[in-house]
């Protein structure tokens, strides 16, 4: 997952808070500085932890004050969802990149 930093935000790195399992980090990608999602190389990870930092990630692109937006893949969304036994869910993703507002739509439209 990619994270689309805010104007008034220069980096983001680090855990959003314990329990996920994963954090963002920062990475050059052609030429520029950009943030992604890593998983974390120290367990426990839970098995609903990739979707729960997907969902906060979207959910403080709501607000627009330090991420302006994400940009989930199809298949890590696929992932996540059949990680956290949202099979339903997983089945229904038709998009090739899911933002902000389609994963908090998503998380609405399924009760997740």
């Amino acid at each position: 997952m990619e994270i689309i930093l805010s104007k008034q935000c220069e980096s983001l790195t680090g855990s959003l808070g314990k329990g996920f399992g994963y954090y963002i980090r920062r990475a050059r990608k052609d030429g520029s500085v950009r943030f992604f999602s890593q998983r974390s190389k120290h367990p426990p990870i839970p098995r609903d932890g990739h979707l729960r930092f997907i969902f906060a990630c979207a959910e403080m692109a709501k607000g627009h004050l330090h991420i302006a937006d994400i940009s989930v893949k199809k298949e890590e969304l696929y992932d996540a969802l059949t990680e956290a036994n949202h099979w339903i869910a997983a089945r229904s993703l038709r998009l090739p990149l899911y933002n902000a507002r389609d994963i908090i739509n998503l998380k609405i439209t399924f009760s997740l």
